[in-house]
């Protein structure tokens, strides 16, 4: 029973959009490279979710506000202990510790800070699924 609620739950709540305001991304935007910007590779705080896929990122080095498509950021795994935000899949929402990381499976193991499913711990959670919460 219990696995085929998990599996409704992540069926409802995987979608094509996964940013969020308050996580760390890391811009990957070649475009914005080209045209001499430092913000290739570099990381910025998502301040707020324009049409769903886009962002207005502020870099954490320069403070410059940058709107970028989701498709050109990258989620950011904190250290072990960090905060991250589910971003997609079935606990899409929640807050959870970061417990170890399966660098050869790309997944984390996570508990569920607050919330319904406080206390909960995710096995095997995608890192393209978590994001680092700004502190």
């Amino acid at each position: 029973m219990m696995e085929e609620e998990e599996e409704a739950k992540e069926r409802s709540n995987r979608k094509d959009h996964w940013l969020s305001p308050g996580i760390v991304a890391k811009v990957m935007s070649k475009p914005l490279a080209e045209k001499g910007h430092h913000y290739y590779k570099h990381k910025g705080l998502v301040r707020r979710i324009i049409d769903r896929y886009v962002g207005e990122i502020e870099m954490l080095e320069s403070k410059h506000v940058v709107r970028v498509d989701q498709a050109e950021l990258e989620t950011v795994i904190p250290q072990i202990g960090g905060l991250v935000r589910v971003v997609n899949g079935a606990y899409r929402g929640s807050n959870a510790r970061l417990l170890s990381v399966d660098t050869e499976r790309f997944s984390a193991r996570l508990r569920v800070e607050k919330g319904l499913y406080e206390g909960r711990v995710l096995e095997d959670v995608e890192y393209e699924d978590i994001c680092k919460v700004a502190s």
